[in-house]
């Protein structure tokens, strides 16, 4: 397929969001900004019922470009809400947007042709954080660590091939009437949990370094902790769901967490707990001084602080949610996409594509 052919496509992009109102207004400008045929594109914003200005705002932008529609999510939960999006689109190509985040201008363009050139069944960029305050910067610079990500492709922006997932997702319509829409229950991990069906289904995940989108981390170690808490308790509950995970890092936090306790709980039976938290402080602190020297000797502490609360705090929730949904699973029948042909609003057939990576199978 050529590019003109590609750059035809009708897409969606799905907006989910609840209480956005700090970040609402320049994401969405961020996407009606975008250099993709105007005609071709529509986007869907698909909130909470939000509590702050989060609506008045959206109405304001309504009303000055048709492009935009706003879509109620009563159940409040993301993955529910990117569901309803996805049902109400017209798009072949449905692309996913989170609020926190602001997008090149060439980023719906980037994952239409990436899309064609690959056959890839989702394509994305790598997660690069961008900072307001003091704290993300620190964050970001922490986060460029593998001690704080597990050498994960996704946080890598010059990464480029087939991994297990990527930020924050394009799709052809397909996908989700073969695969499957979100697990509209997951409150985190939707994205790598919808992820692993494609890969069980014959689809693949694409890295692509040209589609480029920056996203604002947490700004508190408290909202931090509160944060990966929640991944990995969504992570353990993808866990029990599927029986298996793409890769082993999810769970690393959890196998630290555990062996930290036990060498606790048993120090008067051993004289390894010392060593080993010794090795542990001196490992962290002299890799925040490598990724955070570049902003000052300030950053150091607070870089260093963040390694214990992302690990310790993400080794917990696996572990509530390992015992959580090993007695009571909340998860039902997958949900799919009943309509595979999108509704052009010019009522001409969308161009026959064939972005079904290695053949998925159907249902």
């Amino acid at each position: 397929m050529d590019q003109d052919a590609s750059l035809a496509s009708l897409v969606t992009l799905v907006v989910p969001c609840l209480n956005e109102e700090p970040y609402i207004e320049a994401c969405i400008r961020s996407l009606l900004a975008q250099d993709y045929p105007k005609d071709r594109l529509e986007i869907l914003v698909v909130d909470g019922m939000s509590s702050d200005a989060t609506r008045e705002i959206l109405a304001r932008i309504t009303e000055e470009d048709a492009r935009v529609r706003v879509i109620d999510n009563p159940e409040r939960i993301q993955a529910a809400g990117l569901n309803e999006g996805i049902r109400a689109s017209k798009g072949e190509i449905i692309v996913r947007a989170d609020v926190h985040a602001e997008y090149n201008h060439d980023f719906v363009s980037q994952c239409v042709l990436v899309l064609a050139e690959t056959g890839a069944s989702n394509v994305g960029g790598a997660a690069r954080p961008r900072a307001r305050s003091f704290f993300q910067r620190a964050l970001a610079a922490a986060l460029e660590s593998p001690l704080a990500i597990g050498n994960s492709k996704y946080r890598q922006a010059d990464a480029e091939g087939f991994v297990d997932t990527v930020f924050p997702g394009a799709f052809p319509r397909r996908v989700f009437v073969q695969a499957g829409l979100f697990d509209r229950k997951a409150i985190t991990n939707e994205d790598a949990e919808i992820n692993q069906r494609i890969h069980a289904a014959g689809g693949k995940v694409y890295l692509s370094r040209r589609i480029v989108v920056h996203y604002y981390p947490r700004e508190s170690l408290g909202a931090l902790a509160r944060q990966y808490f929640k991944y990995g308790k969504g992570r353990a509950r993808t866990l029990w769901k599927h029986g298996k995970f793409l890769t082993v890092r999810p769970a690393l936090p959890f196998f630290a967490l555990a062996g930290g306790v036990g060498l606790l709980l048993t120090s008067h039976l051993q004289p390894f707990t010392p060593f080993a938290f010794g090795g542990y402080a001196l490992g962290t602190l002299a890799e925040a001084v490598r990724v955070g020297r570049k902003l000052g000797h300030a950053a150091i502490p607070v870089v260093w602080s963040i390694f214990p609360v992302l690990h310790a705090s993400h080794g917990a929730g696996f572990a509530v949610g390992l015992v959580q949904y090993a007695l009571k699973p909340d998860w039902g029948p997958i949900e799919y996409l009943d309509d595979l042909s999108s509704s052009d609003a010019t009522g001409t057939a969308s161009p026959s594509i064939n972005l079904n990576g290695a053949g998925m199978a159907a249902r």
